[in-house]
Formats: structure tokens, C-alpha cells, sequence
């Protein structure tokens, strides 16, 4: 009943303010949908199949330093759908997150007491190799790790052999890192500490590439040397400023050099003299002979070489023309990480060359300032914000409007019920000065006789706008464009 009431005041009003009244309703509206809208959380799960504890909290690590916005789930995180690609490339270049690994703590929680032996063992085995595995992801270099354990086993029957336990462990190098000597020798030493019965000597190192790390192998490989000033350029000049190519020549045969030389201590090393007589009358023969050693300093060197041994290393490094860096600087600093020698002919060049369309730009990654990742969260809220306070502007004064005619119909109403039994001269007198639509509003409530009666007291102008205001009792809510160019 009252939104019949509301509806048919609003009809009573002018056609403007309903007209305005329309517009901002309508303006209103749109406003609360844009703000709906715009402050809905439209992210999605950024992984298809649940997270472990330890891969989010590994993912929500990376997104943080990456500062893309996120909302963390008990199993997930939700990102914004459009970026949800790129994320899962970005993060499956930068290997993360890694795969899940049940330590002991997980794999011995559901062991029982009818649980066979050898099972237990083969728990006990896989569990220890993962909290290898965990271990040997914190070290500096390595992105991940993996452990498998070959358990001894004495020998059952008189014609097995016996076998002492192993290990292999695989490494997953970080983009540019490389593994020392000394570092090989611990991974091997912290493998066979924590597996009883088993030796550093019988622990196997490989990368991805399938090459075994030896703790005494040499460290100049073309790809490792490449990777490693590719890096350190990277992170001096920018990612895309330069390309570095690395080309080693092997000897090829095996080579086995010994030297020996002596060096006289003063004067010469060695002397020997001889004094010889005859005496024919006296038929008389002497001999006198005398050697002296002055000693000497020995030196004596043996050189090996192997077949793979580099003969020659060549270096070149492309540096892009538009970024104007110090040619010779980077020529001394990549000569240094390098190692060139030029006593073994080892070239180093260094050119500056235009880029193909502008690469180095290109490759140049985009890295909005937190301030701004700042702003664009709220940017949603702001926009509802702006919305609400535009529709209060410019619809303040039609809805104000609007309900003013509301309550001036309102009034009339109750005012004509008051005045049904007022003589048609007073009910004319009061209303002397009032506008056309609220006489109109008043003299509809009237009754008809008396209505009339009023009416004939106007003069015929004002009967004549009354009158018209009097038929819309059925008007639309808003108005006919011609009503609204004529006014009230």
C-alpha cells in the first residue's frame, strides 16, 4: 500500500522532477551495479589441484617478491584471472613450487604394529631420502635435489655377493650457479653422514645434464663459464644488454712432458784435470789426475695433460649499442671471470652491436613501484566511492525536488480532507497565491460539487491549468518529451 501511495505522488508531481527523480533512480543504480562490480572478487585459483603447507607458503613467497597482489587460501592462492597464465609460466620457469617431499615425521605417521618389516625398511629408506633431499635444497646453487639409497645387503646365500650401500644424488642447478670442488665434497659428506654404513666414496653427484660432479674434475667448461659471466652481466648491466657466447677447444690427445734441468751453483757444475810426464834420460813417468764437483740445483718437472683438456678458450661477448656502456670495462671484467689466459692463446672480443628490434628493451622486464601496486588494489573501492558522491551531486537537487512535491501533495491532501465541509469561498481564499499543481492537488480531494464550485471562482487561465493538472491522476512516471520542453 505504501508503494502505491509513493507511485501515485510521484505521478502528481511536475513532469521535470519526475523526470529528474527518473534519472537520478536510474543513475543511482547504475553506480550501486558498477560499484558491485568492481569491488566482486574476481580472482581464481591459481593452481588446479590443492597445495601442500610447505609448496604455498613457497608460492606466496615468490608472488610476494615478485609484488603481485594475491589472497591467500588454505590450499591455494587467487590471483587475477587475466594473470593467471603468466604466473604459471613464470613460476614453472623459476621452478616453483617444488614437489612435495614426506619426511620422516610424514612418512612414519601412519605405521602400525602389524606393518611387515620389510616394508618399515623400504618407509624408513624413502623418508630418510627426502629429508636429504630438503636439506640439500637450502644450499646456495641448488634449486632442488633428489636422493635414492641402495641399501647394503649382506648376502643371503653362499653365491651372493656382498653389497655395500650407495647412494645417488641428482642436483638441480640455479640459473647461473655452479658447484665448486669443495662443495661437491660436502654433498658427498652429508649423504653418507646421514645413511649408516655408508661411505663418501660410494655417492654419485649428477646435474641435469647427467654429468657426474666430481669433487676433483675440472671447472672449464664452455657451458658453465658461459652461464657464469652470462650471469654476472645480467646482474650488472640488466637482463638483454648483452649475449655471451663461450667456445672451448679440447686438446685431443694425451700428453706427457718431463723436464729436468740443472743449474750450476757457481761457475761451472763439474771440473776434471789430468797432468801427464815422461823423462826419457831418467826413463821416468808420472800421471797426476783430479776431478772436483761444485754441485748443481735439479729441477725436474712432469706435466700431464688428458685428452679433454682445453687447448684454447674463446670468448665473445655482444653488448647493445643503445644502452652506451664501457666497452673496456666489461672486456677487463669479462677476461677476469672468464679465466683467459694468453699465454695458452685464449681470445676474449668484445664488440658493441644494434640489437634486432630493440631486444635489449624488449627483454627488459616491467616492474611497476610498490606505490603504485599500492593504488591499483583500492582502485575498485575509490571508483564505487566516486560513483556514490557523482550520484549524490547531480541527484541531490531532483531528488530533493521530488520529494518536496511529495510532501506539498501530501499536505493538500490532508488539507482538502479538513476542508470538505468549508464553504467554496473560503477553501478559494485559501488557497489564493498557491501554484497551480497544488490547488489542482488539494481540489481533486474535494468532493465534486464543491469542487466545481471552486473552480468557477478561479479566473479562466487559472481554472485552465488546474483543470489540466487535475486529469493526470493516471499520468506516466515519466513525463512525454513535450511536457517537459513546456514545464510546469
Amino acid at each position: 500500500m505504501a508503494l502505491a501511495t509513493l507511485l501515485a505522488r510521484l505521478r502528481g508531481a511536475p513532469p521535470r522532477a519526475r523526470a529528474f527523480g527518473a534519472l537520478a533512480a536510474g543513475l543511482l543504480a547504475l553506480c550501486g551495479a558498477l560499484g558491485f562490480t568492481l569491488a566482486r572478487d574476481t580472482r581464481v585459483a591459481l593452481f588446479a589441484t590443492p597445495l601442500r603447507a610447505d609448496q604455498l607458503a613457497e608460492v606466496e613467497q615468490r608472488l610476494a617478491a615478485w609484488n603481485v597482489p594475491y589472497a591467500a587460501a588454505s590450499d591455494n592462492v587467487r590471483v587475477e584471472n587475466g594473470k593467471r597464465g603468466e604466473l604459471l609460466l613464470k613460476l614453472a620457469l623459476a621452478g616453483v613450487p617444488h614437489r612435495h617431499l614426506a619426511g620422516s615425521d610424514e612418512a612414519l605417521a601412519h605405521v602400525g604394529a602389524l606393518t611387515p618389516q620389510a616394508v618399515l625398511e623400504a618407509q624408513t629408506r624413502d623418508a630418510l631420502a627426502a629429508d636429504l633431499a630438503l636439506g640439500l635444497r637450502g644450499l646456495d646453487g641448488v634449486a632442488d635435489a633428489r636422493v635414492v639409497i641402495a641399501p647394503s645387503s649382506a648376502g643371503v646365500y653362499a653365491d651372493e655377493q656382498q653389497r655395500d650401500a650407495s647412494a645417488s644424488v641428482r642436483v638441480t642447478l640455479a640459473a647461473g650457479a655452479r658447484l665448486p670442488p669443495r662443495t661437491v665434497a660436502g654433498i658427498k659428506a652429508f649423504v653418507a653422514g646421514g645413511v649408516p654404513g655408508l661411505d663418501a666414496q660410494r655417492v654419485t653427484v649428477l646435474d641435469d645434464r647427467g654429468l657426474a660432479l666430481d669433487a676433483g674434475a675440472s671447472d672449464d667448461d664452455a657451458s658453465d663459464v658461459q652461464t657464469a659471466l652470462q650471469s654476472a652481466l645480467d646482474a650488472a648491466f640488466g637482463a638483454g644488454a648483452t649475449i655471451v657466447r663461450v667456445h672451448r677447444e679440447l686438446l685431443g690427445e694425451r700428453r706427457d712432458v718431463r723436464e729436468v734441468r740443472r743449474a750450476a751453483l757457481g761457475g761451472s757444475i763439474a771440473r776434471a784435470t789430468s797432468d801427464e810426464r815422461y823423462a826419457s834420460n831418467a826413463k821416468k813417468y808420472s800421471k797426476n789426475s783430479a776431478s772436483e764437483d761444485r754441485g748443481s740445483e735439479t729441477r725436474e718437472e712432469h706435466r700431464v695433460l688428458a685428452a679433454d683438456a682445453t687447448a684454447r678458450l674463446s670468448v665473445a661477448v655482444f653488448v647493445d649499442a643503445s644502452r652506451g656502456l664501457d666497452l673496456a670495462k666489461i672486456r677487463a671484467l669479462a677476461s677476469a671471470a672468464a679465466g683467459v689466459r694468453a699465454d695458452r692463446g685464449d681470445a676474449l672480443s668484445v664488440e658493441a652491436v644494434a640489437f634486432a628490434g630493440g631486444g635489449s628493451r624488449a627483454a627488459r622486464p616491467g616492474r611497476a613501484p610498490a606505490w603504485a601496486l599500492a593504488f591499483a588494489s583500492v582502485v575498485p573501492q575509490l571508483l564505487a566511492a566516486l560513483g556514490v558522491v557523482l550520484a549524490a551531486a547531480f541527484g541531490a537537487r531532483p531528488l530533493a525536488a521530488v520529494a518536496a512535491r511529495i510532501a506539498e501533495s501530501a499536505a493538500a491532501r490532508s488539507t482538502a480532507r479538513e476542508v470538505a465541509g468549508i464553504p467554496p469561498a473560503r477553501i478559494r481564499a485559501a488557497l489564493d497565491g498557491e501554484p497551480a499543481h497544488v490547488a489542482a492537488a488539494i481540489i481533486s480531494g474535494l468532493p465534486t460539487t464543491t469542487a466545481a464550485a471552486v473552480l468557477e471562482l478561479y479566473a479562466a487561465d487559472e481554472r485552465s491549468a488546474i483543470v489540466r493538472r487535475l486529469g493526470r491522476a493516471n499520468a506516466a512516471l515519466v513525463p512525454p518529451p513535450e511536457d517537459l520542453i513546456r514545464g510546469r
